[in-house]
């Protein structure tokens, strides 16, 4: 196996010494006075061989590696995909890469997956928390690391936060529900005890409370990765055992799966059964009629948290924590 290139072999190429070497790749030519013949005759020979630099023994050097880690709690949900994806090309225009993983909400796997990206020396964290990382994310803080929290924040930990109003939106779909005269307004909602599911049941709750029409049976909680076929056999026991007229989503994987159950059923979305889906997807303008969607503004979001992580690690001094909240947007559709 042929042996990797190092700094000596460029210096020894150029006829320089290695820690002028080292000084071009990091950026600091003019800052240390090194020639710009003897700096383009390095780039040169760095392009020549092919030379690439070493990242870990780099950032061991520079303190930086230029890496941001992003835990989510799954990448193949539609909702973390694009928001790794707008945060990933954010990045990079800013000379940053993203590595990710995902969580499946279990706790140790996420402790597992912060000491990974502790050996890998990323410049910065950007988590999807679930309970019971309070104590990894606060040593992260006491050890001075850039950390972002999104979509769900953590009670009793004082950290940068970007996530959406999810009870304002919950409450807002589930009142247009009402507006349009529903009675038996059902949720089909995730059973998992973290914030934005269960800030949409709250919405949900308290609107039809304040309505009367609140009726707990319409509640249908789904397990976590729960296999598709059982979740099918149970919102088709909802909507069969109950005069169900408008049914809310909590998630749009819901949605998906439970537009698949009314087809099965030949239940029509018409003037007397109305659906809405939390965060929309192309798949709902195919629909006949096309659902409505509460859609949550994610370039805005991926923005914000690119931008705190970033003006955190250039930051000279400790700033104060913000907490962002984005407003959420009912989409109507005919």
């Amino acid at each position: 196996m042929k042996k990797a290139l190092s700094i000596k072999d460029i210096a020894l190429a150029a006829g320089v010494s290695i820690t002028t070497v080292s000084f071009i790749l990091n950026g600091k030519a003019k800052e240390k006075a090194i020639s710009d013949a003897v700096t383009k005759k390095v780039e040169k020979i760095i392009k020549d061989l092919d030379y690439k630099p070493n990242q870990l023994a780099q950032s061991l050097r520079t303190g930086n590696s230029n890496i941001i880690g992003l835990i989510v709690e799954d990448i193949s949900n539609p909702f973390f995909a694009t928001i790794a994806k707008m945060i990933e090309y954010k990045a990079y225009k800013r000379g940053y890469k993203i590595i990710y993983s995902s969580t499946e909400n279990e706790v140790e796997k996420t402790k597992e997956l912060i000491n990974m990206f502790k050996s890998r020396k990323v410049d910065a964290y950007i988590i999807s928390p679930i309970k019971g990382i309070e104590e990894d994310i606060q040593a992260l803080l006491n050890d001075r690391k850039t950390v972002v929290l999104f979509d769900r924040d953590l009670d009793g930990v004082n950290v940068d936060y970007v996530g959406v109003d999810h009870f304002k939106a919950s409450a807002e779909a589930t009142a247009h529900f009402v507006a349009n005269g529903r009675k038996n307004i059902a949720l089909v909602t995730i059973d998992l005890p973290i914030k934005q599911i269960t800030d949409r049941l709250d919405g949900y709750q308290k609107t039809l409370e304040d309505s009367k029409l609140l009726n707990e049976k319409l509640i249908l909680k789904i397990p976590f990765n729960q296999d598709t076929a059982q979740s099918s056999i149970q919102m088709k026991k909802l909507f069969t055992a109950n005069k169900v007229d408008a049914v809310l989503f909590a998630t749009n994987y819901l949605a998906i799966s439970g537009l698949m159950v009314l087809k099965e059923m030949n239940k029509r979305i018409d003037k007397d059964f109305e659906v809405i889906a939390y965060d929309d997807h192309i798949v709902f303008k195919l629909f006949t009629p096309q659902i409505s969607a509460v859609e949550q503004p994610l370039e805005e979001i991926a923005e914000k948290i690119i931008d705190l992580a970033l003006t955190r690690l250039s930051a000279k001094e400790k700033r104060p924590t913000q907490q962002v909240v984005f407003p959420a947007k009912l989409i109507l559709r005919s």
